[in-house]
């Protein structure tokens, strides 16, 4: 029984690194868009971010990371990215703040 409980940390460890999620959202439905700004865009460091949440049977919110960060207290504008690329994603999430399965991403390309 032991073996097992270390195969598994093992794995889940592994899978850590790859970026792999083993616990999968749930998929209440929702579907999320990203409106604006368009995929491969040239942006500034601030830049607003327009979508669209069709709510699904939890959905009430959504939550934007950009480079896989959570901004906290984000209220539609990303601020002080740096020059580069980065992927802005906004994901679907119900009242208790976890996130669901429904997510859009797009890449900018910051001045």
């Amino acid at each position: 029984m032991r073996r097992v409980g270390a195969v598994l940390a093992a794995v889940g460890l592994l899978t850590l690194g790859f970026g792999v999620n083993v616990f999968a959202a749930t998929d209440d439905g929702s579907k999320i868009t990203i409106k604006s700004p368009a995929q491969g865009a040239k942006v500034a460091s601030d830049v607003e971010v327009v979508y669209e949440l069709t709510k699904g049977s939890q959905a009430t919110h959504a939550h934007c990371f950009v480079d896989g960060e959570y901004q906290k207290g984000w209220k539609g504008t990303v601020k002080g990215m740096s020059p580069g690329t980065h992927e802005i994603k906004v994901v679907a999430a119900n009242k208790d703040h976890e996130t669901l399965a429904a997510e859009s991403s797009v890449k900018v390309e910051v001045r």
